[in-house]
């Protein structure tokens, strides 16, 4: 298939990288286009993926309005920052969009899928999601991901698509819970991060993940969306890897303020986006709009944009008073 991904950070290479094996056509665009230039001469994308070697041939596209003309499948790898905006260049697509972007876009509420549908009416919207880091997959390290669309075949392509023996693929119906699990994940492993700055051990990021899931999973259904999703490895498989990974953008975030660095200096050195810090805000938003009780988003809402001290925001967390567990 023709197949246009938009976004060549390290998850949007990785995934072009997988999908050449299995014999597509493959167009990159990124809004980087001196490093799509070193990308196409090179081989190779030393910003974000360094060492491993890129396959061709490729067409490398610096215009975003040809990048995806004559594609059956669009996959967006853009931060969520940007992704209305690179949604409504597609206004007229009427083919596959796929978005791999893990976001709640904060003056809505929506995911990602929520966006395409809004903005790409004509288009068949999926997400694909899980426990899925960028360098593992492009290094082969076997994995598994959902795809979820409510158009059954709109899932079952994703899932035709990517599914390799080292990348299993499962399909889902329940879209919206799919990527607000992905989302969500962001924000929990950030604290989980502090955790690990601040020189905690294994048992108090089990005691966090465990009550996390329970607290994303009250969020999610609030929204309407199916909470045994998740369990599942958008949800708890996410959560997992994204909590005690090193190779966590979020999970490094909280780490270094847990040693005491400053946000901004924080945001200001990475290379990447840490998608937890955006979303943050928009879970904390949504959480108050449902009147859901999310005390571990409120407490790294607090961190990131009320500058709470970590120390204290631990404190208010554990000194919560005491309730059966749900």
């Amino acid at each position: 298939m023709k197949v246009a991904f938009l976004g060549a950070g390290a998850w949007g290479t990785a995934l072009a990288r997988h999908l050449h094996a299995g014999g597509h056509e493959l167009t990159l665009w990124d809004h980087d286009t001196a490093n799509l230039g070193v990308m196409a001469a090179s081989g190779m994308n030393r910003k974000y993926l360094p060492g491993i070697e890129l396959p061709g041939p490729w067409r490398f596209e610096p215009d975003l309005g040809q990048a995806w003309r004559g594609s059956e499948v669009v996959v967006l790898a853009v931060p969520s920052k940007a992704f209305r905006a690179i949604s409504q260049v597609l206004k007229d697509f009427t083919g596959f969009l796929i978005s791999v972007t893990k976001g709640i876009e904060f003056d809505t509420g929506l995911t990602m899928s929520g966006v395409l549908e809004a903005s790409c009416p004509r288009a068949r919207v999926a997400a694909l999601s899980g426990p899925t880091l960028a360098l593992e997959v492009a290094r082969g390290t076997p994995t598994a991901a959902v795809a979820a669309s409510r158009d059954p075949e709109a899932a079952r392509l994703v899932q035709e698509l990517f599914h390799r023996p080292a990348f299993r693929v499962y399909t889902s119906s329940d879209i919206l819970g799919v990527e607000l699990g992905g989302a969500l994940k962001n924000v929990i492993a950030i604290a989980a991060g502090v955790c690990d700055g601040l020189g905690f051990g294994d048992n108090s990021k089990a005691a966090l993940v465990t009550r996390a899931i329970a607290e994303i999973r009250r969020l999610g259904a609030a929204c309407g969306a199916q909470p045994e999703t998740f369990a599942g490895l958008s949800g708890l498989g996410d959560l997992v890897v994204t909590c005690f990974s090193p190779l966590s953008r979020n999970r490094t975030l909280g780490e270094r303020l847990g040693r005491g660095e400053a946000l901004a200096r924080i945001l200001a050195d990475s290379v990447t986006v840490a998608e937890g810090y955006p979303t943050c805000r928009a879970a904390w938003q949504l959480a108050g709009q449902h009147r859901v009780a999310t005390p571990i988003i409120a407490e790294v809402h607090a961190m990131l944009y009320g500058s709470k001290d970590v120390k204290a925001a631990l404190r208010d967390l554990t000194t919560r008073d005491t309730k059966p567990e749900d």
